[in-house]
């Protein structure tokens, strides 16, 4: 076991990748000599060279169709988009071209295209930089859309991602990158469409992802001194849904609440209310309810401790669904 910071474990989980298959690429805008602005690809490029490790210009839409025609001359490039709020320049090429070709060549073309984005806010920093995207791109078919919470999953998920042969989304949650914790470097880790319980609990089922786990293990942790055992359980994939271990723990708990930092109207917690409804309806005890972000664009730095989820409104929530 080592310990190490999230973004340390994706470092290495890149690195290891790349020391697999040489077919393996990582471009971006400062990933080289710099290390990235969170210096997620440190030391890369001085380990692999120039040809394996691109300083792009600063043009998303050029990285995205870059990173498409490489995979189709059969590489597997890794592109980082610097921040979150910065992927919409390079929109058309991930909706109209990544997502949609494999389907349009009947699966004859495959595009094993991995986009980084360092995503949710936490940082003190400002919009365009703090952002939660995720939403734009479950709701696009042919993407996959994963995020990681912890070192341990960060090492694993980030092969499993480079290996895999569909385009995938890969939210790195921003204000974790400095979380350590002990990592098997051995250890092939859980499938990367599968959800994760990562707190056993009878009373109230917590879903999240990204930088909302650790908040709600630390609710769980609070409403624990009140009597009450709430289970967590941290989603990873967020297209597809692990719909099997949520609706296995909401029909135990009877009550579900939905975390995210993004804003509620239109979120994902709502297909995930939605869905657990639909089949969890006669265990319900109370309705699902969601913990989200407001429907505003992203305030200034002196304000997001104000606009993103706490331990307070997650608590909040809880109590709320015992009222019904």
């Amino acid at each position: 076991m080592t310990t190490l910071t999230l973004g340390k474990a994706l470092n290495e989980g890149l690195r290891r990748s790349m020391e697999d298959d040489s077919k393996v690429l990582v471009m971006g805008e400062d990933v080289g000599k710099l290390g990235g602005v969170f210096r997620v690809t440190d030391g890369l490029q001085k380990d692999f060279g120039e040809d394996r490790v691109i300083d792009t210009p600063l043009a998303e839409s050029g990285i995205i169709g870059t990173a498409i025609g490489l995979a189709l001359r059969g590489y597997r490039p890794v592109c980082e988009i610097q921040f979150d709020g910065f992927v919409f320049p390079a929109a058309d090429q991930l909706i109209t071209q990544l997502a949609k070709m494999p389907l349009r060549s009947l699966g004859k073309v495959r595009l094993p295209v991995v986009v980084r984005i360092p995503f949710g806010g936490g940082i003190g920093a400002v919009e365009h930089h703090s952002e939660s995207p995720e939403v734009y791109f479950t709701h696009t078919a042919g993407l996959r859309v994963v995020a990681c919470s912890n070192p341990a999953d960060a090492y694993t998920m980030i092969q499993d991602a480079v290996r895999c042969d569909d385009p995938i989304i890969f939210f790195e949650p921003k204000r974790r990158y400095w979380d350590k914790a002990e990592v098997d470097l051995m250890a092939a880790g859980v499938p990367l469409d599968r959800a994760r319980t990562v707190r056993q609990g009878s009373d109230v089922t917590l879903l999240a992802y990204g930088p909302m786990v650790k908040t709600c293990l630390e609710a769980a942790g609070a409403a624990e001194q009140e009597g009450r055992s709430l289970e967590v359980i941290d989603l990873r994939s967020l297209s597809p849904l692990d719909m099997d271990v949520v609706a296995g723990s909401v029909e135990r708990t009877g009550r579900c609440v939905v975390v995210h930092e993004a804003p509620v109207f239109t979120g994902l917690g709502a297909e995930l209310a939605a869905r657990i409804s639909e089949r969890c309806f006669y265990h319900l005890e109370s309705p699902v309810l969601r913990v989200g972000g407001f429907s505003t664009p992203y305030p200034p730095s002196r304000l997001e401790d104000h606009y993103l989820p706490d331990l307070d409104r997650v608590l909040d929530a809880v109590d709320r669904a015992f009222t019904y």
